[in-house]
């Protein structure tokens, strides 16, 4: 597929995006931008979620994976499934009952407004780094793949990315997001399921006698158990991936703002749950689909692509797609995925960005009317800026594999958000509101300071993702120590 092909297909795929985007902006109301008037099918929301929780990082980084950790991630997104189930039955009848636009207004109703800004500010981080890691990931297939033979530098193609999601997100914000990421899901699903069509097709297997191979059992390995050491063994894998989720869906702004637009809180248990089982299902197909890669790249002779002198794991289902002869389908049935799988999640970042700074920070609703929507725009514009300036760091210190990278990062930057949701939930003390930001800091640098320990000085134990919960637990009991009882006065 040549680089001409691509762009086509990316100013047909916009265009599409854009049309959505007229339809579902024409109010352009703040209301329509953060809420979708509470209006969005619960189905649809479900449908659209699977793309934005699985994004470029999933549709490229997971079939890269499979070579050094073969099957082992389904530990992780088997956790992912017990973290559903507990955002829909513990979290969303509490955001449902305060009827919140940002989930981190819980924290003000709660603790108070130093509370509410510091759950801000961390998911704030958090969402910037993630939607970075996305975007980067597709960010550099263009390169690779089309923008480098024109000689075009890589923050050209990220002004690119981040300008095309803007224009569609400007106007509709989450009530457009909610019908692109369906549409886009839909591409996500087609693209993984043709792949593995073809690449059978190619290699003269059909499904059922690839699944019996003796080529995939040298890559399926699912379940660690023969050392509680090793940074991914089940128990470890399992307890990460549930707080993962936990933190990631549940305590986002991101993904449930998404949620919150359901009409009903029953309609948004049924989206939440029905998602995550559909969740699982296609993360195993790309699981399959990363081990099919490297069975044809071995009987292939296809190297794995070089990134700045180094190989790029990321890099080998666009390389076998695009360059390797398997014809203009599959080249286009890749590209079409990346893009929906990508610009998924970053678009619904985008707007959660922007919803998160102008309620948490901005406290727009309590703005002159007449300029809550150019501020609200302003904010838009400031959120992409943001996005763009970090994503063209990473191209500069990223060395692991991204999905790797994301899940590392969310052991630091969500546990924050973890402990101080919990320890609304569970006690029922007051916390010195001034004390909290001091709190979740310390949190960070303590849970920092552990997973820099090396593992001859633990014993060999290699801590993995239960550096989330950890996290987690160290601000519940910070908080604790800076709590009194209801009815004592707090300062």
């Amino acid at each position: 597929m040549t680089a001409l092909q691509i762009i086509i297909l990316i100013a047909v795929y916009f265009l599409v995006l854009m049309t959505i985007s007229h339809f579902t902006g024409k109010n352009d109301s703040n209301t329509d931008f953060f809420k979708a008037s509470k209006q969005s099918p619960w189905y649809l929301v479900a449908f659209g979620m699977v793309g934005a929780s699985l994004s470029g990082v999933t549709f490229i980084s997971v079939p890269g994976w499979v070579e050094g950790s073969q099957f082992s991630y389904l530990q992780v997104v088997l956790g992912y499934l017990v973290g559903y189930f507990v955002v829909a039955l513990v979290l969303m009848p509490i955001y449902y009952r305060y009827n919140l636009t940002s989930i981190y207004e819980y924290l003000g109703e709660r603790f108070g407004p130093v509370s509410h800004k510091t759950g801000a500010f961390f998911f704030f981080v958090s969402r910037v780094l993630g939607a970075s890691f996305r975007l980067f990931l597709v960010a550099i297939v263009l390169q690779q793949f089309v923008f480098d033979s024109w000689n075009v530098p890589f923050e050209i193609t990220v002004v690119i990315s981040i300008l095309l999601i803007w224009v569609y997100t400007n106007k509709g914000g989450i009530k457009t997001i909610v019908w692109t990421d369906t549409l886009q899901t839909l591409f996500m699903v087609i693209a993984v399921i043709l792949s593995i069509y073809m690449i059978n097709r190619e290699l003269g297997w059909s499904f059922s006698e690839f699944l019996n191979s003796d080529e995939l059992k040298n890559y399926s390995d699912i379940f660690v158990t023969d050392s509680f050491l090793n940074r991914n063994h089940f128990i470890k894998s399992f307890i990460g991936g549930m707080f993962i989720t936990i933190c990631m869906t549940g305590l986002d702004q991101d993904m449930m703002q998404k949620n919150l637009t359901c009409k009903t809180l029953k309609d948004a248990q049924t989206n939440m749950i029905s998602f995550s089982f559909v969740l699982v299902f296609v993360t195993f197909l790309f699981m399959l689909l990363g081990a099919l890669l490297y069975i044809y790249a071995g009987q292939n002779n296809i190297s794995i692509p070089l990134m700045d002198g180094s190989p790029k794991s990321d890099l080998l289902f666009p390389e076998i797609a695009l360059n390797s002869g398997l014809g203009i389908t599959l080249a286009m049935t890749f590209m079409l995925g990346l893009i929906a799988a990508a610009y998924s999640s970053a678009d619904s970042a985008l707007t959660s960005l922007t919803t998160s700074f102008c309620i948490d920070f901005l406290d727009i609703e309590r703005k002159d009317l007449s300029k809550q929507k150019g501020l609200r725009k302003r904010v838009h514009i400031a959120m992409s800026v943001v996005l763009v300036i970090v994503i063209i760091i990473f191209k500069y210190v990223l060395s692991r594999n991204v999905i790797d990278s994301l899940l590392v990062v969310a052991g630091y930057t969500y546990g924050p958000l973890l402990g101080l949701f919990a320890f609304g939930i569970i006690s029922k003390r007051k916390v010195k509101d001034k004390w909290v930001w001091v709190v979740a800091v310390f949190s960070v640098v303590i849970s920092a300071i552990l997973g820099s320990i090396k593992p001859e000085n633990l014993g060999g134990y290699v801590i993995g993702y239960e550096l989330l919960p950890i996290n987690g637990l160290l601000t519940y009991l910070g908080l604790v120590l800076i709590s009194r009882k209801q009815n004592e006065r707090t300062s």
